[in-house]
């Protein structure tokens, strides 16, 4: 039994993920594909469109046969520790053969090199004085590997070829697991063309963040109806009919408003004083005074990631604080858990093959199969605050109090989930193949 692992967001799920899916079954044609997927915010510290449960689902549809919930821990980090995270939970599976990642660069003998070129001491050395200097990670990351490897800097210019990057660093220390690179074709991660080969997830998310806008305007309708013909057109076109089903039915106050965060955040402020908002993940020399500022004076919540954005800390930084914030996540308490790594393996959807996996990783017992939240946390013991939990109850009660907040930023919503009544999504058959529609 072949098995090979993904790392990925489905933010939503779209063509080009199934295009990777289909390019893996043509390099292995009987693997299992379990996929490593985040939760409700994602690695720029944004809420995921649908809720993640629709998300695996649809997942499943496209091809996965197994959806695990990568914990909110790694999912809301950077790239190299969204990486890292992904890969020591395949690796704890302890089935995996193969990970596959897309990137724009089509060689993964040039990815290679710039990842041991970044893992070389005189690199990491120059690394570190160049972010105490204030560079951001990005920067001088591109600085130092167009100097020291002599390799194309631009390559480092696109997320996809970043996060293979440090996918590949991370396998470095499981060396059991191969990579399998699978060029991206169509749009790139920038593209905004909705009509574009194999459109961009982003573009399918400002095309409905512009239905959205506009369904507000109209009093809250669907979202799809106020689509010019064309754009609904290539919106179908862009997707797998399963993801297209699911977002038509959607009107736009089913969808997150981060706009939603900002008076809890000015309240979070009031009371907070330096020290303590000191402690918090990602908050560090003199940001909380930049924060506070910016949350005095700005009236969105995206004019707030704009106003606080510097040369130094990226607006996908300023996001993930600004979470991390809202939950109460400590550097302490953040270190404790990428010194643990991920505890568990949350399922969030599986098909007929994927419960073979299943089944074969309960009797490696690498790592606990979580399939009901409240066998391993209580809503009761949750709110006893995290001095009372487990290294392993931690980081779960991290994803449940995502989850709740992730509810927090939509207006309507048809269906209130969240982790404690919410189960994972079993086809007892493989689902029918799902074709653009």
């Amino acid at each position: 039994m072949h098995i090979t692992g993904i790392i990925a967001e489905y933010n939503p799920f779209h063509n080009g993920h199934q295009y990777q899916l289909e390019q893996i079954r043509k390099n292995h044609p009987d693997t299992i594909i379990a996929a490593v997927m985040s939760g409700s915010f994602l690695q720029r510290g944004t809420a995921a469109l649908l809720d993640k449960w629709t998300r695996a689902e649809l997942a499943v549809k496209g091809g996965c046969d197994v959806v695990f919930e990568l914990p909110f821990a790694f999912a809301c980090r950077s790239a190299q520790d969204f990486a890292r995270g992904g890969v020591q939970l395949l690796a704890r599976l302890g089935v995996i053969d193969t990970l596959a990642f897309g990137a724009e660069c089509s060689s993964l003998t040039t990815l290679t090199a710039i990842a041991t070129a970044i893992d070389s001491p005189a690199v990491q050395t120059q690394l570190h004085e160049r972010i105490s200097a204030g560079a951001s990670y990005a920067q001088a990351l591109t600085e130092l590997t167009a100097s020291e490897a002599r390799i194309d800097a631009s390559l480092l210019h696109t997320p996809n070829n970043i996060l293979a990057i440090e996918y590949l660093r991370a396998l470095k220390k499981t060396p059991a697991i191969e990579p399998l690179l699978i060029p991206r074709a169509g749009a790139s991660y920038h593209n905004i063309n909705i009509a574009a080969p194999h459109a961009s997830a982003s573009a399918i998310r400002q095309l409905l963040s512009k239905a959205a806008k506009a369904s507000h305007a109209a009093g809250g309708k669907l979202l799809l109806p106020q689509l010019t013909a064309y754009d609904s057109k290539a919106l179908q076109e862009a997707l797998p009919a399963a993801g297209f089903a699911a977002i038509r039915q959607l009107n736009a106050s089913e969808l997150p408003n981060l706009d939603r965060l900002l008076v809890p955040l000015q309240a979070l402020m009031l009371r907070t004083d330096n020290t303590a908002l000191q402690e918090i993940a990602g908050i560090n020399e003199g940001l909380e005074n930049r924060l506070r500022d910016c949350l005095q004076t700005t009236r969105t919540y995206n004019e707030v990631l704009t106003a606080a954005t510097t040369k130094r800390y990226p607006k996908s930084r300023i996001a993930r604080t600004l979470i991390h914030l809202l939950l109460g996540l400590t550097q302490t308490q953040l270190a404790s858990m990428d010194d643990a790594g991920p505890l568990y393996a949350r399922i969030l959807a599986c098909g007929p093959r994927g419960r073979d996996l299943l089944k074969r990783i309960k009797k490696a017992e690498t790592l606990p199969l979580i399939t009901k939240t409240s066998a391993f946390l209580t809503s009761s013991q949750r709110v006893q605050g995290p001095v009372t939990l487990s290294p392993l109850q931690q980081q779960l009660a991290l994803d449940t109090m995502a989850t709740d907040l992730r509810q927090l930023t939509l207006p309507q919503a048809t269906q209130k989930r969240n982790d404690f009544q919410q189960s994972p999504r079993f086809f007892t058959s493989n689902p029918p193949a799902d074709k653009t529609t």
